[in-house]
């Protein structure tokens, strides 16, 4: 019993100081013996090591400092390794196959982790500073930037500069950079109480702290346009801007003595601004339809151009002149109305009556005039833009073929519309296509998507389409086609800019001029095509 209770002792004893320095002691030795602990415990205390730590300790205690283990515990980690192993050589237990350098625990514990062993592994991140992202979106326009309204302010002072009552003149050009005949309406939307005179103030109030100053072009001319409680335009709205045109523009002075062909040429404007650009057809023509279409660029060159023919889109006269003379030679009776058989001897008859029988059933658009039956002028202002330019805007040519309004022209719906124009070939003694042919030359054409149909997308992605709708329901242009004319193949290639409409109305206007002047239209040819013919009104 004596050598049991002194065998610890002696073990305890001859401990090697070095050796209570192990990384770890078998918790079942401390089991069997567990005196064995306090006698560790004892040894460790008495090691100056120890005894330095303990006494560093206290004195940061005394002091207020926090406690810091991270010295003893990087000694020891530094100099475990160098220490004698408790094991022998060669009979140490394999490590676990995931080694240190990628234990969790270590990973956590690795670089940056931190100086105490026992802190969170939650580090403290710092949040970024938040990105300010100016405003981009102004329901009004952007606002003006300082420098601009400075040196706006200042042109402004000196237009007004010395009068006090406010100007009669209209500073369009020189300040809004609007085309001039929009003075006008420019004015009296600034002087909204009618005293003939806009004042400072009321100016700088409208153009610049409106917010109309940063707007683009096309934002500007629409909101200077449009009913202050509508958001799209009517053809009212373009009335007051086409009435100053006719007033100051050099082009059109000769129409001044003549006030009803200054009607008819506003209206036919308006009705060619509307069938291009109003893409919806309902007669509200929307800021977005005005910024998609060119008309910003036409108003800006009639502004500047003084030979107003040169202004192609929209406000040629010789264009005007066309359009009017053609409705007027079709209305015999000039009631201002044309019925069936006044519009299928347009072109020298060459309309099928199948196609003037859908336009007069109002299926690509309704008609105008109100009167059943009749055609007015607005009308036929949108059947000879469709007709002598098909490639333009090819739906309402569309919808003619399109019998049954699936949205798709299918084989037979193109058969219906061609046995009018065989008959009509074979009358005339000329050699008739076969349909057969017909539909295989017009797949080649479109190259639809299914060959078994032709939808109005496959149409409009053709540059034939004109072609088309010239086989089916036009005779004389669709033998000029199988033809080949030379003369029309040389037009188009010396001026690839123009479009067919106004290739058309060149020619037509060389024509009627001649004949307005008693002359042998044969002769309008050569020189007589580059020059510049007076018209007649």
């Amino acid at each position: 019993m004596g050598e049991m209770d002194v065998e610890p002792l002696k073990y305890g004893a001859c401990l090697d100081p070095e050796l209570l320095h192990l990384a770890e002691v078998s918790p079942l030795a401390l089991k069997e013996n567990p005196q064995i602990a306090e006698q560790l415990y004892s040894q460790w205390l008495s090691l100056p090591e120890t005894v330095r730590l303990v006494k560093s300790l206290m004195d940061d205690a005394k002091e207020g400092m926090p406690l810091n283990f991270s010295n003893s515990v990087g000694t020891n980690a530094a100099t475990g390794n160098a220490l004698p192993s408790m094991f022998p050589a060669g009979s140490a237990p394999p490590l676990s196959p995931r080694s240190s350098s990628g234990s969790p625990r270590f990973m956590k514990r690795g670089l940056g982790a931190g100086p105490s062993s026992l802190g969170s592994p939650l580090k403290l991140v710092t949040e970024p500073e938040k990105e300010v992202i100016p405003q981009f979106y102004f329901r009004n326009g952007r606002p003006l930037p300082k420098e601009l309204k400075r040196q706006s302010l200042e042109i402004i002072a000196q237009i007004f500069s010395g009068k006090l009552e406010g100007l009669q003149i209209h500073v369009t050009k020189e300040i809004c950079k609007l085309p001039t005949f929009f003075s006008s309406v420019l004015f009296r939307k600034i002087d909204a109480d009618g005293t003939g005179f806009v004042k400072r103030d009321a100016f700088v109030a409208y153009w610049m702290n409106s917010n109309m100053m940063t707007m683009d072009t096309a934002a500007q001319i629409f909101n200077i346009l449009k009913h202050s409680d509508r958001s799209y335009l009517i053809q009212e709205d373009f009335k007051p801007i086409l009435r100053e045109l006719l007033a100051t523009h050099p082009g059109l002075e000769f129409l001044q003595g003549t006030p009803e062909f200054q009607d008819r040429y506003a209206e036919t404007v308006i009705y060619r601004i509307f069938y291009y650009v109003n893409r919806s057809g309902n007669g509200h023509l929307t800021l977005r339809e005005l910024k998609r279409g060119n008309l910003i660029a036409a108003m800006q060159h009639a502004d500047e151009e003084e030979d107003i023919n040169k202004v192609l889109r929209y406000f040629s006269y010789e264009h005007f002149y066309v359009i009017y003379c053609k409705f007027w030679e079709l209305d015999t009776d000039h009631d201002f109305l044309i019925d069936k058989e006044n519009l299928i001897k347009y072109g020298n008859h060459a309309l099928t009556y199948r196609v003037v029988e859908r336009i007069f059933a109002e299926v690509p658009r309704s008609f105008t005039s109100k009167v059943e039956g009749k055609m007015g002028y607005e009308d036929f202002v949108y059947f000879i833009l469709a007709e002598e330019d098909k490639s333009s805007e090819p739906s309402l040519e569309f919808k003619c073929i399109d019998l049954d309004g699936n949205g798709i022209i299918t084989p037979a719906e193109i058969q219906f519309f061609y046995e009018e124009q065989l008959h009509r070939m074979e009358c005339m003694t000329q050699e008739p296509v076969l349909f057969e042919d017909i539909l295989c030359q017009i797949v080649d054409m479109v190259a639809p998507e299914n060959e078994t149909h032709f939808t109005l997308s496959d149409i409009k992605a053709c540059k034939l389409s004109g072609n088309v709708f010239n086989i089916l329901f036009n005779l004389n242009k669709f033998m000029a086609f199988e033809a080949r004319d030379p003369f029309l193949i040389r037009q188009e290639r010396e001026n690839p800019t123009l479009t067919q409409w106004d290739h058309f109305a060149r020619r037509e206007y060389i024509r009627l001029s001649m004949e307005e002047d008693g002359e042998d239209a044969s002769n309008g040819s050569g020189d007589v095509w580059e020059e510049s013919v007076e018209a007649p009104f």
